[in-house]
This record gives structure tokens, sequence and C-alpha cells, in this order.
């Protein structure tokens, strides 16, 4: 026989079902749309709290068999789940075993755990026995709260393993009365919490793969700085450089940059740019990337020179001796005379290509034809009569700029093309798709004299102008390459000055790396003392205050 009392209850209550079954579904996708892991847990208590009217309400997160204090809410008492007192520091985690190792079930959430399914307490002042409110009692008093009904349900994930609990307090009906937690109220939350555990599950690994990522691609540049000890944490100061100039440039009103703003994942996709930025120099031969003088190649070819001026001291001493045996009992003061001025311009010639050898900014044309009068010097070895310095060792000590000769620095250069192949064989997800873009960049220049594309400053982002202005600078204070110091603010930013005014980098950025002063930023973080010098910036070249 039907009864028409719970038939009209059904009835009426349909209407508030359906709309808590509307709602479960829109929780499910704001749920899923969370990024941020610790938002996602506040927006699943608010959103339980709601759907079954409850006044208050925790959630626990399982990890190392302890259950973790993550946020709270207490609408009596005016805690709002997104407020920082939701979170408060001094909570403990919960053990699940005693120090005998023995399961801990006197607590509803611990229970809830072992027994892995839902409890639900009626009135936690005539609770069944076995369980300890001590706390919440305890708790009570002390904040004048009345605690009575109470839900706690464990979330299980799609792979059914328990991740947290999901705590409910004092039901509430339409009149604000406090109820216990009915059955349609139990389902309705447990759907909640089984979905929640779904999506939490799903951001912690979407984050672990995150971290593993961000983790490998700072590998792979430690890598490559520890291949080489002359340019060991380029690798890791270039990114920093970078962050802090684009942070400069997105704060800034200039017209140019008006429309450069950061977000979060903008910034992670040129960090991870930055990172990567030299990812090509793996391919580089070490030989090349570690030339620290004109002459090495495997091994600094200059001891074989010096070894081939031991033989010319020795020639001469040689001959002396001759002549003063054919002479017989002359005075040998002029053969001696003549020997010993033959070594000194034999010593200060030595001294000259161990200077020409170590490299620098700029070697004069001058000092290049006394390397090759120099090498029109003939040696006697094994009755062979050779050019004190063959044509390859004539060709490395006069190279003008630096330690490289124009193939090597072919090699040193390809490094940018083989970042770029590398990355862009990447299968980037759509929020890191720029990365291959910011980091083949940096070599670029803005009249398009740059490489290896030849860009000019309007194909190219503004994200990876940045890097090109970072990587410069990075690399003139650096004081670990072989053939030269680390400059002195002043004399860096004279040289970038120089670098705006012939078009090499973005005008734009460079003020605003001057005007916010990025540059001291950086200096006072990785440079030594001495090279952080007073700078007038009224007197760098270019600069637009």
């Amino acid at each position: 026989m039907v009864n028409p009392d719970r038939e009209h209850r059904m009835s009426a209550s349909q209407p508030a079902l359906i709309e808590r079954m509307r709602r479960l579904n829109e929780i499910g996708v704001a749920l899923s749309a969370e990024r941020d892991t610790h938002r996602l847990l506040q927006t699943i208590l608010e959103a339980a709290m709601d759907l079954v009217a409850a006044d208050a309400g925790t959630i626990y997160t399982l990890e190392n068999d302890r259950l973790h204090f993550e946020v709270m809410g207490n609408r009596s008492l005016g805690i709002e789940v997104r407020s920082e007192a939701a979170r408060p520091k001094t909570f403990e985690p919960i053990p699940l075993y005693d120090e005998d190792g023995r399961p801990v079930t006197s607590l509803v959430v611990t229970s809830a755990v072992h027994q892995r399914r839902t409890i639900n307490i009626p009135d936690v002042y005539h609770a069944p026995e076995g369980y300890d409110f001590s706390g919440t009692h305890r708790f009570d008093e002390q904040s004048g709260y009345q605690t009575r009904s109470l839900l706690a349900i464990p979330m299980l994930n799609h792979e059914n393993d328990i991740i947290g609990v999901l705590q409910l307090i004092n039901a509430q009906d339409a009149a604000g009365r406090v109820v216990a937690f009915d059955e349609d109220l139990q389902q309705l939350a447990e759907s909640l919490a089984s979905q929640a555990a779904v999506a939490l599950t799903n951001r912690r690994l979407i984050d672990e793969l995150n971290h593993l990522f961000d983790a490998f691609v700072r590998l792979i540049a430690t890598a490559i700085d520890e291949k080489s000890p002359y340019t060991g944490g380029h690798c890791r100061r270039v990114p920093e450089l970078t962050m802090m100039l684009a942070e400069a440039a997105s704060r800034s009103d200039h017209p140019a940059l008006r429309d450069f703003r950061l977000t979060d994942a903008d910034r992670h996709e040129l960090s991870v740019a930055a990172w990567l930025h030299d990812c090509g120099k793996i391919t580089t031969p070490e030989w090349v990337m570690d030339k620290a003088t004109k002459l090495q190649t495997i091994r600094d070819r200059i001891h074989e020179v010096e070894l081939r001026y031991e033989i010319l001291r020795r020639d001469a001493e040689i001959e002396a001796l001759r002549a003063l045996l054919r002479e017989q009992g002359i005075d040998d003061t002029p053969a001696r005379d003549a020997a010993a001025e033959a070594g000194r311009i034999l010593d200060e010639e030595l001294d000259f290509l161990r200077r020409a050898n170590i490299g620098g900014e700029f070697m004069e044309e001058a000092d290049q034809q006394r390397v090759r009068e120099i090498a029109a010097r003939e040696f006697e070895l094994a009755g062979n009569r050779r050019p004190l310095l063959d044509e390859d060792e004539v060709k490395n000590l006069c190279i003008p700029k630096g330690t490289l000769t124009p193939e090597e620095r072919e090699i040193i250069n390809n490094h940018i093309v083989a970042t770029i192949k590398m990355l862009e064989s990447l299968p980037f997800p759509k929020h890191l798709a720029r990365v291959p873009e910011y980091a083949g960049g940096h070599h670029e220049r803005m009249d398009g004299r740059g490489y290896p594309r030849g860009l000019t400053g309007d194909q190219m982002s503004i994200p990876a102008r940045v890097m090109a202005i970072a990587d410069i600078f990075e690399a003139l204070t650096a004081r670990d390459r072989p053939y030269k110091p680390g400059k002195k603010l002043s004399e860096c930013l004279q040289i970038m000055g120089r670098m705006k005014l012939d078009h090499h980098i973005d005008p734009d950025l460079f003020d605003v790396f001057v005007r916010e002063k990025v540059y001291l930023d950086y200096a006072r973080r990785f440079l030594e003392p001495e090279q952080i010098d007073e700078v007038d910036e009224a007197e760098i070249p270019g600069y637009t205050p």
C-alpha cells in the first residue's frame, strides 16, 4: 500500500534534489578546470559545504600513512574557506598507526581510511563507543561552537586509492537548524568526494609531470655547464637575468611594451626557453668550446713552439762553440756576446708569442704581421729545415679577436642551429609552443645581421629579444671565460649602449634594462664586488632615460 505522506515528501524534495544534481555537475566541471592544487582543495570544500548545507568542514590529504590538514571552513565562526585563517600552520599530521604499528581507529577521519567507508555521526555528543571526540569537545569549549552532526568521507581516486578525507560538520535544514546528514545528503557528498579525488589526483599527476619536466630541463642546462669549466654557470645565470628583465618589461609603461604583460603561463614558457637556450652545445666538441688559447686543440701547442725555441737556442750556442773551436785561442767574447744577443731576441719573440696566444678583444695588424715575420724563421730537426710556425699556427696566432678561427666560430655558432633543431623536434604542448622561437633567437640582431636566420627585430618576439640582451650581458660580466676577465658594470653598459646604437639589441628593452636598474639587481646577486663600480647612466651611449 502506498504511503501518501512519504510520497508527498519525495515529491516535495525532488526539485531540491534535481538542483543539487545540477550543482554537482557544475562542480565537476569547475574541479576539472582548476590548475592550482591549494585552490582546488578550497573549491572542493566550499562546494561540498554548499551542496549539503554544511556549516563547517575540513579536508585532509593522505601521505606516508599520515593525514595532513589542508584547509577548513566554519561559517558560524566567520572562517571563510579561502581566508588565511582557513589554513592554520599549527595542525600536526594525524598518524594512521600508533607506535606499535596498530591502526588508529579512535578518530573518525583515521577510521574512515582504515574502514574505507563513510562514517556518519548524527551527534558527536552521543556518538557510538570507541570514538574519541575529546579534541572536538575542547574546540567547542574554547570557541563557543557546537559540533553536532559529522560526516567523514574517504576520498578514493580512479585507481581506488585513498588520497584524503573530506569531513563535513553540522548539516543545516531550511530553517538553519543543525540536523543529521541524511542518506540523500551523504550520497551527494560521496559523489562529490569521488569527483574531487579524481580531479585532485589528476592535478597532482600534472604537477608531478611538470616538476619532472622542469627538473629535466635544468639537468640538461647543468650538463652543459659541467661540460665546460669556462662557461660553467652561464646556463643557470641567463634564465635568472632573462626573467628579471622580462618582469621589468612587463611592468613598463613604455609605448612599445604596453601590450607585453606576463601571465604565469608566459613566465613558465619563457623560463623553460631560457634554461634550454644553449642546449645545442651538447653537440659542440669540447676542444672548441674550451679553447682557452689560440693554439689549443686537444692540447695547447704553445709548448711545441717553446720546444722549437729551445732548439734555436741550442743551435745558437753550438754555433758559437764551433766558431770558438775554429779560431782556437782567439778571444771568445764576440762569440759569447753574439750567442747572448741571439738568446735575448729569441726570448723576446717567445714572450710575444705567449701573449699573442692568450687572445683578447682585439689584435693589432702590426702584431699579426710580426707573427708572420717570426714564422719565417727556420730551424733544423732531424736534418730537415722547417719554418718556425706552420700555416695553421700562424692562422691561429693571428686571430684578431678571442681565440677562435672563423671555422671554429662557425662550429660554436652552429650550437644555436642545433638548439633550434632539437627543440623543434620535441612535441611541446600548446602552453610551451613558443619555446623553440624564444630559445633560438638569442643570437639574432635587430638589423637582421644576426644568426642563424637573420631575423630583424620586427620578426622577433619580445621574449626572444629579452633573452638576447640577457645572453650578452651575462657573457660580458662572466668572470670564468678563459680569454678575458669579467668586465665592470660601467664598461658593460658602455658596450651595450654602442650595441643599441649599432641596431644590435632592442633599444626599448635596453632602456628598461638601465632605467629599472635590472643590471644592478643582477650585479648584486651574481658579480664580484670589484666588478660593481659607479655607473653614470647619463654617459651610456644611446640610453634614453
